[in-house]
Order: structure tokens, then sequence, then C-alpha cells
């Protein structure tokens, strides 16, 4: 197979810089008599006035749009409360194999209790009841076997599944209240800013344009300005999927005081990101393939994140957002699902029929109890964003609302799973600011001789249930 090899339209002695800066390794010469830098020479007689849309839509944005909601926040910080688990139940428990299990610490185990005791190494399990405990440790006996014998002395699971008690006897002994774990983000402060000198806006050497907004038509600084515009949409997007929270003795943290703005008296944070979070809180799925030639090969390997899903809230709708290599194998994937059809391909699966042409490009399907819709993620795919790394496959975001008790407004609320929230007051919104300063394009606001168009939003990304989330990787993302 080759290899992709980027180049230019223009002399490898240019070097394009992406402002408005008049250096020499930008500069056109049309009349020059350096052939290496001769623009002119090389293309003359033709010099189009239309602007090649080279790489096509360039923005990446609009993956929140599709999956979350916006919503405003008046404090520095956004908090709420996930339920916890209903049952109760231990891993990393051992055994003297005879009646004794070692549990931890604060453990809410009681006697009266009928538990399930699991060996995964075998496996193998026994049904046991609870004589006495303390604070580590419950003296138990299984209904069947003499004692715990046949289970491994480290290892164990185990899980309440009821209790039992005597005729005539006084209640149980149990209080176990229903917990609580609380999350937390801050929102980040993003800003942009597009500059251009009054002399420039009074030299406009026209271009037709059309830009990835819909306009078209003949343009000059402004359409530097929409797509510094569009670039600052994109970084609204990113910047809450990429977003890291400050480690207290991380590089930032020590070295605030470095960071323009920042101070050894204002507190680093950081904001945490989707990415950050699914790999904190929910579930990493590493090396995928999913593909395969001979019928059932990937969906064992679908299966197995099927399985992991059953262990947690089994949300019937799910949104897969894939890179190109990942969307490809789940087709892949669908395509073999039926050996028995010409060529391995189901006909009868997604209106596809083998009369008519194939459409192998699957964007939904149902497995089990669950529904899977399947769209490329560009940001996955663009050579400037995560498609330059290849670390990050896809992700698997569930659809519809959470319940979570938000400590702000003190009640519980119906909420997306996946949702932005941004600084917000009667005296100021600060999703999405723009304004412009200086002296040139209407602006009279300094004596600067030039238009300056600004940009602010204040955000964070809350995602809530995590572990409904699941992240493919090709390796350990860092």
């Amino acid at each position: 197979m080759g290899n992709f090899e980027n180049g230019g339209a223009y002399p490898a002695s240019l070097l394009p810089s992406q402002k408005q800066q008049a250096l020499s390794t930008n500069y056109l010469n049309f009349a020059g008599d350096t052939p290496a830098n001769d623009f002119a020479q090389q293309y003359l007689p033709d010099i189009y006035e239309a602007e090649v849309e080279r790489y096509g839509n360039r923005t990446i944005s609009g993956f929140l749009r599709m999956v979350g909601a916006e919503m405003p926040l008046q404090s520095d910080q956004v908090i709420w409360s996930e339920q916890n688990r209903l049952h109760v139940a231990y891993e990393a428990v051992g055994s003297d194999q005879v009646a004794t299990l070692t549990l931890p610490a604060g453990h809410v185990i009681v006697p009266n209790m009928t538990l399930v005791v699991t060996d995964p190494s075998k496996p193998a399990s026994e049904k046991v009841i609870v004589a006495s405990v303390t604070n580590t440790t419950a003296v138990v006996y299984p209904y069947q076997a003499a004692n715990l014998a046949g289970l491994a002395t480290t290892g164990l699971k185990v899980f309440v599944y009821g209790s039992e008690f005597a005729k005539g006897t006084t209640g149980s002994t149990a209080n176990i209240t229903p917990s609580f774990t609380q999350f937390s983000n801050s929102p980040i402060i993003i800003k942009d800013k597009y500059s251009i000198s009054g002399s420039d806006t009074a030299q406009i050497g026209w271009v037709e344009v059309a830009t990835e907004a819909g306009t078209s038509g003949y343009l000059w600084y402004l359409k530097a300005e929409g797509e510094t515009r569009l670039r600052f949409e994109d970084y609204l997007e990113m910047s809450v999927v990429e977003g890291e929270l400050a480690a207290a003795a991380g590089g930032f943290a020590t070295n605030q005081a470095a960071v323009p703005g920042f101070s050894a008296t204002i507190n680093a944070k950081g904001t945490e990101g989707l990415f950050a979070a699914i790999q904190e809180r929910g579930n990493v799925y590493t090396n995928a393939t999913f593909g395969g030639t001979g019928a059932g090969e990937g969906i064992a390997e679908f299966d197995t994140i099927l399985a992991q899903l059953d262990t947690q809230g089994a949300i019937e709708e799910n949104m897969l957002f894939l890179n190109r290599a990942t969307s490809l194998a789940f087709d892949n994937m669908l395509a073999n699902v039926s050996a028995g059809s010409a060529g391995g391909t189901a006909y009868g699966l997604f209106e596809n029929s083998e009369e008519m042409a194939l459409n192998l490009g699957f964007s939904g399907f149902r497995r089990g109890s669950y529904d899977f819709y399947k769209t490329d993620w560009k940001y996955l795919n663009d050579a400037s964003t995560r498609g330059g790394t290849s670390d990050i496959d896809g992700i698997l975001v569930p659809a519809g609302t959470s319940t979570v008790y938000d400590q702000i407004l003190g009640t519980n609320i119906r909420r997306p799973f996946l949702h932005v929230r941004y600084r917000a007051s009667q005296a100021d919104d600060r999703r999405m600011k723009s304004w412009i300063t200086g002296s040139v394009g209407g602006a009279a606001t300094s004596d600067l001789d030039a238009m300056e168009v600004h940009f602010l939003s204040e955000r964070c990304l809350c995602v809530q249930a995590a572990n409904n989330f699941v992240l493919f990787t090709s390796s350990p993302v860092v």
C-alpha cells in the first residue's frame, strides 16, 4: 500500500503565515528573477480570482449540538450528585476456606443476611448465611457445603441477595442508607481575537469566496474574520472535549504564575473534558477491531461491550461517534452477520435486498436489547485534530436523560447525559460573546488604527452517569 504525502500548490520556498504578516517567507514575487519564488512565472497567464476550497468544509464542531444541550450557570462551579448502586456487593474478598470471609473495612453486612460468594477463577459459588460480623470479617455458613473449602482464599466476589430469620425474633440490625457520589466541574474562559489595520482595510484585494458558514461573495478582511469566528466555535467544542483538570502538583498548578493572566494566588483548575471523564469514570475499550471476514467475526467482540453495558445502567439507545476506520469496521462486522447469504451479506437487514445495489453504510442497528445509531465524527478524521494522532477511534454516548440531584437548585432534575453549562446572568451572557474595538469598521472605542473583533466564552461540560459511556482507543490515552 502506498503512502500519502502532503504537498502544496505553492513553491516549496513559500511558507504561508497563519496571520496577515508581511514576511519574506510568504511574499509572492510576481516580477522577480528567482524561479523558486516566482509565483507568476509558474502560473502565468491564469491567475484565478476565485479561491479554491482545497480542504472542503474545515469545521469540526457539531458533535455536542447533536447529543447534548446548553444551559446557563451562575457560579464558578457546577455540582451534581449521582446515585450509587442499589445492591450491596464487594470484590477482592478473602476466605480462610472454613467459615470466615475478609471484607473491606466499614462494610454494611450484618447477621442473618444471605450472600452469594463467587470464585471467578473456577467459576464456582456458594450461598451462605451470615452468623456474626466484625469491622473487617464475617462468619458465614454455606447452605449446601460443610465449609468454604471449595473457594479460593483471595479474589472472591460477594453480594447480598436477601436474609433469613427464625420465628418470633427481633427485626434486622441492618440500617443501610442509600448513598450518592458527588461530582463537580468548573468552567474555563476561552478567548480569541481578529485584528486588521486601517491601512489594510483601505487596500482591499477582492477574492471570490465561499465559506463553511454558507456565505459567498467578494470579501477580503471579513473572510479572515469569519474564519476566525468559525475556528473559535470549534474551540468551544474542542475545549470541553479535550479539557483536563489541573493536578495538584502538576506543571500548570506549580508554574501557573508563568502563564499570562495567572498568578500564585489564582487557583489553576482546568476543566474535566469528555475524554478525561470517560477515562476516570467510564469504560475504555482498547484495540477494538470489529472486522473479520467470516460470519460472526467481530460481533463476538462487540458482545463483550454489550456485556459491560449490562453491568452498568443498560441504557437502551446509544450513539456511536466513530473515526473512518472504526466506522468501516462496524460495517464489515454487520455485513458478515449472516453467512448464509450470498457473499456473507445479510440482505434482509436494514432494507437491503439481493436485487438492489447494496448499501453497506449502516447507520442504525439493534443487538440484544440495545439500539445503536452510528455516524462519522469529523473531529476524529481531521488531520489537524485527532485524525493526526489516531489514538482515539470513537465513543459510545447514551441517548436520553438521567436524573441527578442538583446541589445549587436543591432538587432532583433531569438532564441529558452530556450537556454544556455556560456562565450567564441577567447582566452578562457569556455563552458566545463578540464585540469590536478600535477606530476602524464602525468602532470608535480607542485611537488604535485597526479593527479588533474579540470572542469570549466561559463554559464546561457535564458528563453525567459516565459509567454508561465507552471510549474506543487504539492505545492507552495519555
